[in-house]
């Protein structure tokens, strides 16, 4: 059990981290096209990696 507690921690911290990589290429304007801003891409990306 605390193994597979681990594994999805590690699994959640790469989705996060490949999220913040994604969006930090994508443009100001491409940012608004989605809803967000340049501010908000941690707080997404943390968001996205625990669901």
């Amino acid at each position: 059990m605390l193994v597979a507690f681990f594994l999805s921690r590690i699994a959640n911290y790469r989705q996060y981290r490949r999220t913040i990589f994604e969006l930090s290429h994508f443009s100001d304007r491409e940012l608004d096209d989605v809803g967000l801003s340049r501010s908000q891409v941690y707080n997404f990306s943390h968001k996205n990696a625990r669901d």
